[in-house]
């Protein structure tokens, strides 16, 4: 009896279904080359478009100079530093671009590139998604929260703005140490092999911790996998990033969408303002950036402790995972 009772109710375990875990949502990826307009020209985009089953809102992702794609789906402890995973988990598509010249889009000269140009780009990207979704968010790092900024602003064509990396008040002292450990890609002994002309820069050799991950910690497998991966921007396109969210009149002054602005505290765009947002709690984030926001409905803040410019890879990034979904589903 006692036999028959357990076959029965091992019968029973292999009919009934087990619930799936809270975060398993089954997401299919495909990679997707969008013809767009730059400029006077035609180039193609890449992105890697990431779906789960039912999802209504896609967060169009654009990475910031000498990253591609992967720095928002990044392969070491990915359950700690993809954002790609983490948005995937909580139902929201993601299409996480490589900016013209950079990955697998298209390399023109890089005097041709421009944040401007990196915008209208990212603008045939999302004209291409909005058929298929209801909502389509924008979220960039560094340069690419620039280009964020400028598309948004210029094409009014989102329901909201993540930007990280970046503020509209920069701590020059800071940042000037961080830019002098740029390159001409045409020395490094990497990249040079591309082909590309001396106006894409990269990072020197062994610089990317002190540039972009510092104070956080030494991880050996981070540092490996930065430098095996590293990649370009174009000279042209940081300039322009620098006079359209500082120097005059900023970008952030013609979004008309809620935004984000989510930095790490020890990142040099942060500090004491005019040097610097106020990074001291989200809420201070964004009472000292509001006044670059004049035409955004909302303006919110995050702010992620004990890591430098490059916040995806901090190993604290659940608390910065949970406010940008939370803040997604709250407009």
């Amino acid at each position: 009896m006692r036999l028959r009772r357990l076959c029965a109710a091992a019968l029973l375990a292999l009919l009934v279904p087990v619930p799936a875990p809270a975060n398993a949502v089954e997401t299919s990826c495909q990679d997707v080359y969008t013809p767009v307009r730059f400029g006077l020209t035609q180039q193609t985009m890449y992105g890697r478009l990431c779906v789960p089953q039912g999802a209504t809102t896609v967060q169009v992702l654009v990475p910031g100079g000498t990253y591609t794609n992967t720095y928002w789906d990044i392969p070491v402890d990915p359950d700690v530093r993809s954002v790609r995973q983490a948005m995937n988990h909580a139902g929201i598509a993601t299409m996480a671009v490589d900016r013209i010249g950079t990955g697998k889009s298209s390399k023109p000269l890089s005097a041709l590139i421009t944040t401007l140009n990196q915008a209208e780009a990212v603008h045939h990207v999302i004209t291409t998604l909005r058929p298929r979704f209801q909502k389509v968010l924008i979220a960039g790092h560094s340069i690419g929260s620039a280009v964020a900024l400028a598309e948004a602003g210029t094409y009014h064509d989102v329901d909201g703005v993540m930007i990280s990396g970046l503020a509209n008040q920069w701590d020059y002292t800071r940042v000037t140490p961080a830019l002098t450990s740029l390159i001409p890609v045409t020395l490094d002994p990497r990249l040079n092999r591309l082909g590309l002309d001396p106006g894409y820069l990269t990072t020197a050799p062994g610089a990317r911790y002190n540039a972009f991950h510092k104070p956080g910690p030494l991880n050996p497998a981070v540092m490996d996998y930065e430098e095996s991966t590293k990649d370009v921007f174009a000279g042209s396109e940081a300039v322009t990033a620098i006079l359209m969210n500082n120097i005059v009149i900023p970008s952030s002054r013609a979004v008309t969408a809620p935004v984000l602005s989510a930095q790490a505290r020890e990142d040099y765009f942060c500090g004491t303002p005019p040097l610097g947002a106020d990074c001291s709690s989200g809420e201070a984030l964004a009472d000292s950036e509001r006044a670059f926001f004049p035409n955004a409905p909302r303006l919110e803040g995050f702010v992620l402790a004990g890591y430098g410019h490059c916040l995806n890879f901090a190993p604290n990034s659940a608390g910065y995972h949970d406010a940008v979904t939370a803040w997604q589903r709250s407009i």
